[in-house]
C-alpha cells in the first residue's frame, strides 16, 4: 500500500513574538510529521529562540509534546523537527526573549 502524504503551511508571513502559537492542525491520520521553520526577514535578536511542539486531543487543550525546534536566526535558514506517536492535533508555540520578533514561515509535512 502506498503511503499518504500532505504538506500544510501553518504560518505564513506571521510576525512571531514570545508565546505566539500557530493554528491547530488536525493530523490524527498521520504516523509521522516533520515541521520546518524558515525566517523570512531579518530582525534584531537578543538570544536564542525556539518553538515548542504541542499536541491536543480536541484542538482546545494543549500539552507540550517534548520536541523543540530552533527558530532560525538568519533569513532563509531552515530548521526541522520530526515527530511520531502524536494524538489528534499539532501546533507550535514560540519561546523568545521579550521584545524579539521573527517573521516566519512554518510548514507541516505529514505522512500516513
Amino acid at each position: 500500500m502506498l503511503a499518504e502524504s500532505y504538506t500544510a503551511v501553518i504560518a505564513r508571513g506571521e510576525d512571531w513574538t514570545d508565546g505566539s502559537a500557530t493554528e491547530p492542525y488536525e493530523a490524527s491520520w498521520a504516523r509521522e510529521a516533520a515541521i520546518s521553520l524558515r525566517r523570512l526577514e531579518a530582525a534584531p535578536s537578543s538570544g536564542a529562540a525556539s518553538a515548542r511542539v504541542q499536541v491536543s486531543l480536541d484542538g482546545l487543550h494543549w500539552v507540550d509534546e517534548g520536541t523543540v525546534v530552533a527558530i532560525p536566526s538568519e533569513v532563509d535558514t531552515v530548521t526541522l523537527a520530526r515527530i511520531t506517536g502524536f494524538p489528534g492535533y499539532l501546533r507550535l508555540v514560540a519561546d523568545m526573549a521579550d521584545g524579539d520578533t521573527a517573521f516566519m514561515l512554518a510548514t507541516l509535512s505529514l505522512k500516513g
